[in-house]
């Protein structure tokens, strides 16, 4: 992994910052968080913006409509884009992260070019639906059942905790196809249209307030045959496909954020006499010290993601472990730093501490990550 910058690559990031300056200012109003079909519009619109500066699936081949970047080009976009205050994925969230690298990495050519571009452009977006209320954890264990009628799957069963259904478009869905197999072999990964019939969409409102999720109940919900990604009772593998995108480049952006936050937090407490407690400052400096290598940790995956035909490793796994308890530790501290302040309603310290709750849930469990790491990368034997 090589951390110095070309001239070109440099060269890049001046480009971009030039762009940011210019493009920023001129943005709508951030809509309210209730509002979702506003923050679709909004999201949608952004994306839009980076596709016609060409910076939309910057990290994608080009032939699945990216433009193909290095790595450290990748990582630059990010961290200039949150330094500057930039809007995130938000809505398109599923779509540019997931779905859309599975397809690219795993989708027929005709797939590729049906459903990469609307991703790349913001003009539809995407939901997951892998968690089931008897399958959450334990993924291999759902029960939605796909039975094979002449060119589609007929779908009967319910998901939960599927993001941005409400406002999707699009449904990255597992299903099983074989109950007969064994559970890990009898899936497969289709993508269902959201406005198909039998589909009902049932939000779902978080602890912070937020309805990013949703149950979807399917009611023999008819998927073409042609809109399954993989092989049949293949979809096992191209969820590990989708999980490693998920666990272990999705996140990147986040680090950034989290970094621009701590900085925020010293600074407060320096304004606020907190930083006069020499444990606080202890406390402060070693979360420096885990989001500065959480940053080397995200270089290192997305370098081994190019490396490997754009496929992230386990390394995700760590990464998303360790992540997950230094946002949480992140937002622990500023309850410290903050005080009473920290629970002002109209600030975003209260949703954004509630919201690190789930990330020791979100994309498998913390319990989850931890038997990877032992099983994959260390090498130990399967707990009885």
């Amino acid at each position: 992994m090589d951390l110095t910058y070309t001239q070109e690559e440099q060269d890049f990031r001046a480009r971009l910052r030039e762009w940011l300056g210019k493009t920023l200012p001129e943005l709508p109003a951030r809509p309210s968080p209730d509002d979702w079909p506003g923050r679709r519009a909004y999201d949608a619109g952004w994306q839009r913006r980076l596709y016609d500066a060409g910076y939309a699936g910057l990290h994608w081949p080009v032939d699945a409509g990216g433009r193909g970047a290095t790595p450290t080009q990748h990582l630059i976009f990010l961290e200039e884009t949150e330094r500057a205050g930039a809007p995130y994925v938000g809505a398109n969230f599923v779509g540019l992260l997931h779905a859309g690298p599975t397809i690219a990495a795993e989708g027929t050519a005709a797939q590729r070019s049906r459903w990469l571009p609307p991703v790349l452009r913001g003009d539809e977006v995407w939901c997951q639906g892998f968690s089931e209320p008897d399958a959450g954890s334990d993924l291999a264990a759902l029960r939605t059942r796909a039975v094979r009628d002449g060119d589609d799957y007929v779908i009967t069963g319910s998901k939960i905790w599927t993001s941005h259904a409400e406002v999707a478009d699009w449904c990255e869905l597992l299903v099983r196809t074989d109950p007969a197999a064994p559970k890990h072999r009898g899936i497969s990964w289709l993508a269902m249209p959201m406005d198909a019939p039998g589909v009902t969409v049932r939000p779902l409102r978080t602890l912070a307030g937020s309805a990013e999720f949703a149950e979807v109940f399917l009611d023999e919900v008819r998927v073409p045959v042609a809109n399954r990604v993989g092989d049949e009772n293949d979809g096992w593998r191209v969820t590990m496909v989708t999980l490693s995108f998920e666990r272990g480049t999705a996140f990147v952006g986040e680090v950034v954020a989290c970094r621009r936050t701590l900085g925020e937090l010293a600074r407060t407490a320096k304004a606020n006499g907190r930083w006069d407690d020499p444990v606080l400052r202890r406390r402060l400096g070693r979360l420096y010290g885990e989001f500065g290598a959480l940053w080397r940790l995200t270089q290192w995956n997305v370098s081994e993601s190019e490396a490997s035909s754009g496929v992230p490793g386990v390394g995700g796994s760590v990464f998303k472990l360790a992540y997950s308890h230094a946002r949480q530790e992140l937002y622990d501290t500023a309850a410290e730093v903050l005080g009473a302040d920290c629970l002002a309603l109209e600030g975003e310290w209260v949703p954004d501490r509630l919201s690190s709750l789930s990330y020791t849930i979100a994309a498998g469990t913390s319990q989850i990550q931890r038997n990877i790491v032992a099983e994959r990368i260390l090498g130990l034997p399967k707990g009885r």
